[in-house]
């Protein structure tokens, strides 16, 4: 497939507005039952239910769609805009501008949207795979690559900072080294003398860590440790001198089937999906001709319209 296909048919054009997909066809049941009501009504016009499920698919989160559509008081100021809007849109009629040619185009564009957004919905139906078919195809991927499913080592470290990078921080930091050794308890100095507050809340535990997350000395260090309890020497970094303690380790290990069979599952019905809505534009797009010379005139007057960069 040509880059103009993929640039015209990205991932984020297929996937859009997909609720208000859904909200279209629950709409088309609801009509069907009957049960499309006037929440409000005015001489000329009224705001249904359904208008205000379509409006809140587009400008609600879903997560938050539930929460705001439960208040009656949400609601009421929602139809009264969507009233007053409806009612500007027919006096815009009224005065011609739907013949506009910039509002005509816009009007094609929501059109096509709606619909286009509909037929998509009703595409990814007919080739979403069942979720036996979806499993095996989920189990085929974790067999194939199972390096992908690798959990990097891990290591839970305790640490006390004590500030500063001068020689009084750092006797500091000896001090307290040798009465960690003598066996002074680790969490108590970490919230007594630790300069990092948030972790010496915590006795100093920063939680577990892979490579790659810590200072380079730090990191060092922390992995060094082999055995729970043990106690680094001094680490010094930008921020003054550190004292680490192992807590647990965890090793390289390969996530089990089961931790992965719900995020491969979906994987496989979106990319079966993807392909479908791919091979189905490719068709659509078998009569198109592109007028590269238009294309370049209209990019050049738009050109006109940058500004030069300071």
């Amino acid at each position: 497939m040509s880059s103009s296909m993929h640039s015209v048919f990205a991932p984020s054009f297929f996937l859009r507005s997909a609720a208000l997909v859904i909200a279209l066809h629950a709409g088309s049941a609801a009509l069907a039952a009957g049960s499309d009501v006037p929440l409000v009504k005015g001489s000329k016009n009224a705001i249904t239910t359904l208008d205000v499920e379509a409006d809140a698919e587009q400008r609600i989160p879903a997560e938050a769609r539930a929460q705001v559509l439960s208040r009656s008081s949400a609601v009421t100021q929602i139809v009264g805009n969507l009233y007053a809007r409806r009612a500007m849109a027919d006096k815009a009629e009224a005065e011609g501008l739907a013949t506009d040619p910039a509002v005509v185009a816009a009007m094609r564009m929501a059109r096509d949207k709606a619909l286009s957004d509909a037929w998509l919905a009703k595409l990814d139906a007919a080739h979403t795979p069942t979720d036996a078919v979806a499993e095996a195809l989920a189990r085929n991927i974790y067999q194939a690559k199972p390096e992908r499913f690798k959990t990097a080592e891990q290591v839970q470290i305790r640490h006390i900072l004590i500030g500063g990078t001068e020689a009084e921080s750092r006797a500091q930091a000896e001090k307290a080294l040798e009465e960690l050794k003598s066996g002074a308890d680790f969490a108590q100095m970490a919230r007594e003398r630790s300069v990092d507050k948030r972790s010496g809340a915590k006795g100093g535990d920063l939680g577990f860590f892979e490579r790659g997350r810590m200072l380079p000395e730090f990191e060092v260090a922390a992995f060094a440790l082999q055995k729970s309890g043990d106690l680094s020497e001094i680490v010094k970094t930008q921020y003054g001198y550190h004292i680490l303690q192992l807590q647990d380790r965890k090793p390289v290990t390969t996530k089990p089937f089961a931790d992965v069979r719900e995020e491969l599952m979906n994987e496989v019905r979106n990319n079966v999906r993807q392909e479908a809505r791919v091979a189905e534009a490719q068709k659509l797009q078998q009569d198109m001709t592109v007028d590269a010379q238009a294309i370049s005139k209209f990019a050049a007057e738009h050109a006109t319209e940058l500004k030069p960069l300071n």
